[in-house]
Parts: C-alpha cells; structure tokens; sequence
C-alpha cells in the first residue's frame, strides 16, 4: 500500500462506524430535527424563536457532517493496516525527533483514532507529506509552514492498531 490515490485510509472498523453514524444522521436525525423546526415554526414569530434558530442551526451542521462522511466514505481506502516494515505512510503511527522533541503520532484520517488520545497528521499535511515514504533511522529535511528548516528523525513506524 504505497500510495493513497483516492482518498484517506480507513480500517474497516473505522468505515463502519462512520458509515453507522452516516444512516443515522440522513435518517432518524434527520428526521428529528425536521420535525423540532416545523414544530417550531407553528409557534408563531421566527425572528424570536430561539428553538426555530438553534433547531436550523442543528440541521445546517447535520448536513454538513451529512457531506463529509459521504466524501470520505466514498473515496476511502479501506483496508488492513500496512506491513510492518518501518515505512512511513497511512495507517502508521511514527514517532519522530524534530527539535529536539520526540513525537508520536498516527499517519492518516482522524476518524481512525476517535476516541484515544492519539495525535493524527494527514498524509496531505505538511508533516505528513515531507515524512511519507520515508523509513526509520532516516533523518528528513523538513520545510515548517512558517518557512523554518528543521531536520526530522524518524524513530519509529509501526502498523496502527485500533
């Protein structure tokens, strides 16, 4: 699994539990927040209807959440975690020295690690695309988004595990 062409890496636990979540906001969700604005609506006046604003509210980021579960479900990567040969890329969780600092963190999508404490950088972040491909005991020039070159050693890459 060298390249991610498509979209994020999920493992399937973390594509069904967003694919679970994304039935129950187009459906019962949806449906109950509809019902709270039209119940709202009947009350009378909308400009000082606080339930009718906060129910719209709610709905505008139901549906926002709505549209990023589809795109990432869509487009992800579903598969195990990658092999366990000490190259940097999604699925991974790498631990590097920058500054002086030792860091660990997982390669890949957010969603993977909810609801552990892990750190996540995209393979799309400046961090994670100066590190994808690189292997442990390699040592990366990194270019810091405030334009600060730092030297970056990889001290580890082992296979997330959920």
């Amino acid at each position: 699994m060298s390249s991610q062409p498509n979209g994020a890496w999920l493992t399937q636990d973390a594509y069904d539990r967003l694919a679970n979540e994304l039935a129950e906001l187009e459906g019962p969700r949806r449906t109950e927040i509809a019902e709270r604005i039209a119940a709202a609506r009947d009350e009378g006046d909308l400009k000082e209807n606080g339930g009718y604003h906060a129910a719209r509210e709610e709905q505008g980021m139901n549906e926002a959440r709505i549209t990023d579960l589809k795109h990432l479900l869509k487009n992800a990567v579903v598969g195990e975690a990658p092999e366990d040969d000490g190259v940097v890329e999604p699925g991974m969780v790498v631990t590097i020295t920058m500054a002086g600092s030792e860091r660990t963190f997982l390669l890949g999508n957010r969603e993977i690690a909810e609801g552990t404490d892990l750190e996540v950088f995209s393979s799309d972040s400046p961090l994670g695309a100066a590190i994808h491909g690189a292997s442990v005991g390699q040592t990366i020039d990194y270019t810091a988004p405030n334009g600060k070159s730092l030297p970056i050693e990889i001290t580890g890459a082992t296979p997330y595990k959920a």
